[in-house]
């Protein structure tokens, strides 16, 4: 009897720790916009998105023409200048001129560049560059998806648990009461102490899965908790029917929609070829416009104003011939390992997508039988306790029927979770999940 006032003790203690707890009310839509909004994995996914956009920017520079300005103020000591600009004296026999004395050097200059040509490596540049941000745009929608995924099983697990928990305490309590019976009928010698202790066992098996339930509760709303960044001390009420309603309004949706992994996968390819063509780029010449502005002051000697220049500017890497050919085969190569990637995805979709709607198929006919199970389960308690009240029956005929009601009772709520995670799972899979709840990613 120790044993029994301990765990309900216990059970006691665990439940006031639950009550203590706030409780909140969520919906999995609500669940799931809240991960999109506060998780660390968006965080993260979102920033790489606005790094790619900020790479892809800069590359888009290099079509602009560059400009440079410079000037410098130089001190000179004992220069020795000589100049035959001028002098107007060709007699080889004449006296030289004094060279003046000149202490500082004023420069300065401007020059613009305009790219023309450069074998279609700056277009190609660009593309890539586009495509790579595509791809991390994508990226960070299937992580979203994943998160979403993610709280939807917890959301299933966690009414599971809480679902187990209610009928353990409602079965405690039958059996808590029997076995209260069952003693005063020994007590009064109309049954037999055997049967009692079988009674009492029953009982302490219900408390002992209860306290597990009660365990899976805890960890299970931690988890759920936790991921999306709510107070420790918040207890989940999850409501199943709405999750019923949720579902009912995607049930037309088709599942015809791109992965978003895939998606990132194919832009990735798209971006390789450009790096093929910037590859070979380098088989070409640059060509650019040119030109500037030159000013400088020697002092005493020489002052140029107004320089401008203007022209075509030419440059080839000689050394590409030679080595230029590796660069090509290395992305050529980049471009089939992203060929074979997507490949690989694509069956693993395929799978993925089948496969999950096998599972909600049978989730839904397994539930048809577990909700007869519970009828069946019921009208046989019925039959048997009124055998057993009426001496026709045993004990463990008894206990019998009362644990398969139990049992039919847990089966039939596990299945009802079931349905709701193999249904979104089957979202996931088609990549719709998110937009199944008509949420915005970004």
């Amino acid at each position: 009897m120790k044993i029994k006032y301990l765990l309900l003790s216990l059970l006691f203690l665990t439940v006031s720790k639950i009550d203590a707890q706030e409780k909140r009310k969520m919906s999995l839509k609500e669940a799931i916009s809240l991960v999109i909004t506060n998780s660390n994995e968006v965080a993260l996914a979102n920033t790489k998105v606005k790094t790619s956009q900020l790479e892809m920017e800069t590359v888009k520079n290099n079509k602009y023409p560059s400009a440079t300005i410079s000037g410098q103020y130089l001190r000179l000591t004992s220069a020795n200048v000589k100049s035959n600009l001028g002098s107007g004296n060709s007699d080889p026999n004449a006296a030289p001129s004094t060279s003046p004395e000149v202490s500082q050097l004023i420069l300065g200059q401007a020059n613009v560049s305009m790219p023309i040509f450069s074998g279609f490596k700056i277009k190609n540049s660009i593309q890539a560059s586009e495509n790579l941000y595509k791809s991390e745009t994508f990226k960070a929608s299937h992580t979203k998806e994943q998160l979403a995924l993610e709280v939807v099983e917890l959301f299933a697990g966690l009414y599971q648990a809480q679902e187990t928990v209610k009928l353990f305490e409602e079965n405690l309590k039958s059996a808590h009461q029997r076995a209260t019976d069952f003693s005063a009928m020994v007590d009064n010698g109309l049954l037999a102490r055997n049967d009692l202790l079988k009674s009492q066992l029953q009982e302490s098996n219900i408390q002992l899965s209860l306290d597990n339930a009660l365990k899976n509760v805890t960890i299970i709303n931690y988890q759920l908790v936790t991921l999306l960044k709510l107070p420790e001390n918040t207890s989940i009420d999850i409501d199943i029917e709405t999750v019923k309603s949720d579902m009912a309004q995607t049930q037309l949706l088709t599942l015809n929609a791109q992965r978003n992994d895939l998606e990132a996968l194919n832009f990735q390819e798209k971006a390789s070829e450009s790096n093929i063509k910037i590859a070979k780029s380098g088989y070409y010449p640059s060509i650019a416009l040119v030109g500037g502005y030159i000013a400088f002051d020697l002092k005493d000697v020489l002052s140029v104003n107004n320089a401008m220049n203007f022209g075509v500017g030419l440059s080839y890497d000689l050394a590409s011939i030679f080595k230029n050919g590796k660069n090509v085969k290395l992305a050529q190569s980049k471009t089939e390992q992203s060929k074979h990637a997507i490949a690989i995805l694509s069956n693993k979709i395929k799978e993925e997508t089948h496969e999950a709607q096998e599972n909600y198929n049978l989730s839904l006919k397994q539930n048809k039988v577990y909700s007869l199970a519970v009828e069946q389960s019921e009208e046989n308690y019925r039959i048997v306790k009124d055998k057993y009240d009426n001496s026709l029956s045993t004990t463990n005929d008894l206990l019998e029927a009362d644990v398969l009601q139990l049992q039919s009772k847990i089966n039939l709520a596990l299945s009802q979770a079931d349905i709701a995670l193999k249904y979104y799972q089957l979202q996931f899979a088609s990549g719709k999940l998110i937009n199944s709840f008509n949420l915005s990613t970004k």
